[in-house]
């Protein structure tokens, strides 16, 4: 498949998100952590890529994001920007990589820009990280900001439950998400809040907002792509939608494998030199 299903063919870049925002125009995101399935992710038409530290989870099988590091990332990222050509390219900053002051959080995400080839960075966090997140602004790097269900500060919630429910909570996402914005952050993760704070946010602030489990009227959505395609089991969320069973295809086709190889169906004459 050499095409793209989109007719937009340009490089989305950061400045298109809030394009995007301003026309009304939904922004549609997925993670990727590998070459092959990031250029089959980015030829289906979609805005932005997340190299996720989900990877931590997806791909290594950790209960948490925390065991990621700087190398790992970096190691994903590279593979996903060699696959893309269309789509934004985000990526985490790993846990430990920013939350010890600017100085680290700037270097780090020097080291990721320059030896990824990624187009953004995602910090998870509010006004705490702000003079961090401002640092790296001012290093030439756009941002992505993340409030909500921060997985980096697990420990600290110890619970994966819809955060901001309470009045109190809420105003403080309310007012992060505009010091972000104001700030220069040029989008805003929202994870597993209440539609209605999403809403809000949406509304009030001038960069877009990227729901996952935030409701419908974020300007984008973003989901971790092993889980829509139906790679993952057990784990279902209610803001998930599986668009695939690709663990019951892969299943019979690796059983079908290994019946052919067994029998001596595989490999057949027109199959061998």
């Amino acid at each position: 498949m050499s095409g793209y299903l989109v007719s937009d063919e340009r490089k989305v870049t950061t400045r298109r998100f809030i394009e995007m925002k301003q026309k009304g125009e939904k922004i549609s995101m997925l993670t990727s952590y590998d070459f092959t399935t990031a250029g089959i992710v980015d030829r289906a038409g979609i805005d932005g890529i997340l190299i996720g530290d989900s990877a931590s989870n997806v791909m290594v099988g950790n209960a948490t994001t925390l065991p990621m590091t700087v190398d790992q990332m970096i190691y994903h990222a590279r593979a996903v920007v060699n696959g893309v050509k269309r789509a934004l390219v985000v990526c985490d900053m790993p846990f430990g990589s920013y939350q010890t002051g600017r100085h680290d959080g700037v270097q780090n995400a020097i080291r990721i820009m320059k030896e990824s080839g990624c187009d953004a960075l995602k910090l998870e966090g509010g006004v705490e990280i702000l003079d961090t997140v401002k640092a790296i602004l001012d290093a030439g790097i756009p941002v992505m900001a993340h409030l909500g269900l921060t997985p980096q500060s697990i420990n600290k919630f110890g619970t994966y439950a819809v955060r901001a429910k309470e009045e109190k909570e809420a105003q403080k996402l309310l007012s992060d998400a505009q010091a972000l914005a104001e700030a220069g952050c040029f989008a805003v993760t929202l994870e597993k809040v209440p539609a209605a704070l999403a809403e809000q946010v949406t509304r009030e602030i001038g960069v877009p907002t990227i729901g996952i489990g935030a409701g419908g009227h974020c300007d984008g959505q973003i989901l971790v792509v092993a889980d829509m395609l139906g790679l993952t089991q057990g784990f279902s969320p209610r803001f998930l939608r599986r668009y695939a069973d690709l663990a019951t295809v892969m299943t019979d086709a690796i059983g079908q494998y290994v019946t052919d190889v067994k029998s001596g169906d595989f490999p057949n004459e027109k199959e061998s030199y």
